[in-house]
């Protein structure tokens, strides 16, 4: 059983620890649990994997009807878990993190199933440190973090990514063709996660002019929240701009791209990894423990990326780009540092690991 949920950045991870483990075994039943309503409902079965929700949500920041609830959700979501975990019985409960990772990792702790947690963050959220006292195996992207978990615990795997998210340098000509671009002309990803972000467009959109007038290309990914509304409101402006609400061909767009700009999820930061591209991060400040923060400085401290806060990113944001750029030989030092820490086979290496659970 796997489970994790909410966003993008625990879904593709949970999915490509799936793929691994049929990749590996003949013969593999696996079943995802998430939370009603979110967007894993979706995505998994899409991925071909069957999928079971639980009636469980987080604690709002602020006072609401929802926290109100949350103690009848966790009782609901937890015998849920029981029940399932009766029918399916596995050998194994891997968490990704998300609000139906607790419920289940909990209920097989109690009943000794083998768990393991995958931890995508720098920081480490506080359901993960609590299941990390039960659970047998701490998978983690980073160094370091023996801060929050048992050091006899902890493997480091890097994060698990899409397959398809891997450059091809034979399918560049391909990728330019794909979205309408000229190879010849320097060319802007920007990517605001799953669901898009606010300040990443508003920046975008202020900057629109300023691409233009340097020749420079963009591929926006704004999400499906602000689609319509940035259509809207960048009409008119700007030189060559592929506005998508979510981008499928991830690989075509990284191909393209000479600079990002982006989030700093685990899943984003993994990804450019791989992909090793020059990148400015801008970590969202609605995120628990402002871990977002915390994983961009992972990078910048190792000269892997640039950062710009979210609070000064109407400013400075494309000016930076602009800057970066113009600046190939800054761009080759980004791309050379942050590729030395990739790790390729993440999603191989937690599958190993779930297997010696098992074994």
């Amino acid at each position: 059983m796997i489970s994790g949920g909410g966003t993008g950045g625990h879904i593709y991870p949970a999915i490509s620890i799936a793929q691994a483990l049929k990749d590996m075994l003949q013969s593999v039943e696996i079943l995802f649990v998430g939370a009603k309503g979110k967007m894993e409902m979706k995505k998994v079965p899409e991925a071909g994997f069957e999928i079971e929700g639980l009636w469980i949500s987080g604690i709002q920041r602020k006072v609401s009807a929802d926290n109100l609830m949350f103690p009848f959700k966790l009782l609901s979501s937890i015998r849920q878990a029981s029940k399932l975990i009766k029918r399916f019985k596995p050998d194994a409960v891997v968490g990704v993190g998300g609000y139906a990772s607790g419920p289940l990792l909990y209920v097989a702790g109690r009943k000794g199933i083998p768990t393991l947690i995958q931890e995508q963050n720098s920081y480490a959220g506080l359901t993960n440190k609590w299941l990390s006292k039960s659970a047998n195996t701490i998978c983690v992207a980073h160094d370091g973090m023996e801060k929050y978990f048992p050091a006899d615990k902890i493997v480091v795997t890097g994060n698990p990514v899409r397959k398809t998210i891997k450059l091809n340098p034979n399918r560049k000509a391909e990728a330019f063709k794909h979205f309408e671009l000229d190879e010849k002309q320097a060319t802007l990803l920007v990517i605001g996660g799953s669901l898009g972000a606010r300040t990443l467009n508003e920046s975008v959109l202020s900057g629109l002019e300023k691409l233009e007038k340097e020749a420079v290309q963009l591929i926006w990914q704004c999400g499906g929240f602000y689609k319509d509304e940035m259509e809207k409101r960048a009409e008119g402006k700007g030189g060559k701009v592929i506005l998508k609400d979510f981008i499928l061909q991830m690989d075509f767009a990284y191909a393209c791209a000479d600079v990002v700009i982006s989030r700093a999820g685990a899943l984003s930061i993994a990804e450019l990894m791989l992909t090793a591209k020059p990148s400015i991060l801008v970590p969202s400040p609605n995120v628990a423990e402002d871990h977002q923060t915390i994983n961009a400085k992972a990078l910048v401290d190792n000269d892997a990326a640039e950062m710009v806060k979210d609070s000064e990113a109407m400013d400075k944001l494309i000016d930076e780009a602009m800057a970066l750029l113009k600046n190939k030989e800054r761009q080759e030092k980004l791309s050379n540092n942050i590729g030395a820490m990739a790790h390729e086979n993440a999603a191989i290496d937690i599958a190993n690991e779930v297997m010696k659970l098992v074994e």
